[in-house]
């Protein structure tokens, strides 16, 4: 038996060695498999309210305006590349374009100004990235947009996707206030202003000088809940 043996592990010999180089040289494990996960990458952002916002899929009940009002004002137009001892932020910018869609369109009904004040909400979250950053983005950005500007529609009884005829007046009031940010905060001069974002109406002059954070928050929360109650009212 033990010359059976002997001459066993002799024949083998030349089958063992490799292995037990490779199993040195760590190519073999003689543990048995395990398989590795790697933990999912987080998705969602957590609320001061203490709401989990899910950014690919956003949920309404997720959305509270006390955390939209408090990021808006934080979020500072231009990369906050603008004058004065505080950024010009994005609350403050949007209170700003829904009351020039008041007086572009003073019949315009409290639903529509309510669609108006929240057109940047969406940057409550993913912040205000310039136009030429967007573009470089592309789709992938604007999807994520999107859907978070429809959660926040449905969140407070709006339709999910504005109205084209509104986008229109929308875009309008909010370039008639880019053009004032720009030549006022931003280092434009009228003439290149005049090229990106048009001619202002002669009618409508703004005096901008950038608020406080809590300042900007506190009329954003305002003018949302004033504008809320007035379109249940007429519901």
């Amino acid at each position: 038996m033990k010359a059976i043996a002997g001459q066993f592990v002799t024949e083998m010999r030349p089958f063992l060695y490799p292995a037990r180089q490779m199993i040195k040289q760590g190519c073999m494990s003689t543990r048995s498999p395990q398989t590795s996960r790697k933990p999912p990458d987080r998705v969602w952002q957590r609320m001061l309210s203490g709401r989990r916002l899910d950014l690919l899929d956003p949920s309404p009940v997720d959305i509270e305006v006390d955390d939209i009002a408090h990021g808006l004002a934080r979020v500072a137009r231009w990369n906050g590349q603008t004058l004065g001892d505080h950024a010009f932020s994005v609350a403050q910018h949007s209170v700003i374009v829904e009351e020039i869609c008041g007086r572009l369109d003073p019949r315009l009904p409290a639903a529509d100004r309510l669609m108006a004040l929240h057109h940047d909400a969406a940057e409550y979250v993913i912040g205000d990235m310039i136009s030429p950053f967007k573009t470089v983005l592309g789709d992938s950005y604007k999807d994520v947009e999107n859907r978070l500007t429809e959660a926040i529609h449905v969140r407070f009884g709006l339709p999910a996707r504005l109205p084209a005829k509104l986008k229109k007046l929308i875009k309008r009031a909010d370039h008639i206030c880019a053009w004032h940010e720009a030549t006022q905060l931003a280092g434009f001069a009228a003439p290149e202003a005049n090229r990106f974002f048009g001619k202002p109406p002669e009618d409508i002059v703004l005096t901008l000088e950038p608020q406080p954070p809590t300042q900007a928050q506190a009329s954003f929360v305002a003018r949302h809940e004033t504008l809320l109650h007035e379109k249940e009212r007429v519901a």
